[in-house]
């Protein structure tokens, strides 16, 4: 039994896979009220996890690690009985080291001698990069073997204040469902052809002009993309809300939207989250089965091209990015049209 335990999680970055991380914290809270969770992240994931109320203490790691050791201290001062590393790099597994937690425990296949730092390894059900196997599930076998049934998944999250809200409300149009399209993301052969988001753009407009308001997300970096979107589509009434809302706010703007298109990318994972709007998601280097949401209400599309998912940061073929280009433009329409003709 795990009630009254204090459990750590080293789960440092990034904001997709730190989502992805959350529903072991709902699995373990769910069934052991009473358990104690902390959870190590780095600055840039932490808006997810401090002041969520289903985490009794969040340790924060700065960007350059200069406050590492001081860290390590304030963990080991808490004296956690558990610690769990769901992220199997060499700097979690450091972390996992030093907690000073009774047990560490890891998954197999850890990448990096992650798995050095351990002394519990537990052996995975499949490869840590396996294409057909959704990483979420690979977290929750760390809660199956504590003992902890993770029949739901769920995603916690912390509350944002009435003011952040107002702010969003006043944001977005009111009249109509709202259709908010995320086009960018981190990764270059992430990204799906800026051609196939004007063609999406021209079919909202053609197809449900007087039904839907359609929205622009992203960080203000992202401009120049959504400006060529627009610029070459016949939709000039697309609302463009780059580089106004953080990501706690972003989360609950898209807990306002009917749909919300986006390749794969922290903005996919948000709009999972909040388990309100349809969610189309486009998939290139990276796989839908590993990483996209899974539910009725999802669709993930994976592009078409043989080499897709190579899981690689950077294409090294003669024929750069072809996986970006290769998605079929009537099975994007096909299901467009069935989260919005069913719905509106």
């Amino acid at each position: 039994m795990l009630n009254n335990k204090k459990i750590l999680i080293v789960r440092l970055s990034a904001i997709g896979d730190t989502i992805h991380t959350l529903p072991m914290v709902y699995a373990l809270k769910k069934q052991f009220p009473t358990c104690e969770i902390g959870w190590v992240v780095e600055a840039k994931a932490k808006l997810f996890i401090e002041n969520n109320p289903a985490i009794d203490k969040c340790f924060i790691i700065d960007k350059k690690q200069k406050n590492f050791f001081k860290v390590i201290k304030q963990i080991r001062k808490e004296k956690y009985d558990i610690a769990l590393d769901p992220q199997q790099l060499l700097k979690s597994g450091i972390v996992l080291g030093l907690c000073g937690a009774k047990k560490k425990i890891t998954l197999s296949g850890g990448r990096e001698f992650s798995s050095f730092f351990a002394n519990k390894i537990v052996k995975a059900k499949t490869k840590l990069f396996d294409t057909n196997y959704h990483v979420v599930k690979r977290n929750l076998e760390l809660c199956e073997y504590l003992g902890c049934k993770a029949d739901e998944i769920s995603f916690p999250m912390p509350e944002i204040s009435e003011e952040e809200k107002e702010k969003i409300n006043n944001l977005l149009p009111k009249d109509k469902p709202i259709v908010a399209l995320a086009p960018a993301t981190t990764w270059q052969n992430k990204h799906i052809s800026n051609d196939i988001w004007v063609e999406i753009l021209n079919y909202l407009q053609n197809e449900y002009k007087d039904k839907i308001n359609v929205i622009f997300t992203g960080s203000i970096k992202d401009e120049k993309i959504i400006d060529f979107i627009i610029e070459n589509s016949k939709n000039k009434t697309a609302i463009n809300l780059c580089g106004e809302t953080d990501l706690l706010e972003l989360l609950y703007l898209y807990s306002k939207c009917h749909l919300v298109i986006t390749p794969d990318s922290g903005s996919a994972h948000i709009a999972w989250a909040t388990k309100e709007p349809f969610i189309i998601s486009f998939f290139t280097a990276t796989s839908a089965k590993r990483t996209g949401p899974f539910g009725e209400k999802y669709t993930s599309l994976q592009s078409s091209a043989k080499c897709s998912p190579c899981m690689k940061k950077k294409c090294t073929l003669k024929d750069k990015n072809i996986c970006t280009k290769s998605f079929n433009f009537d099975e994007i329409k096909k299901h467009i049209d069935t989260y919005l003709k069913s719905g509106l």
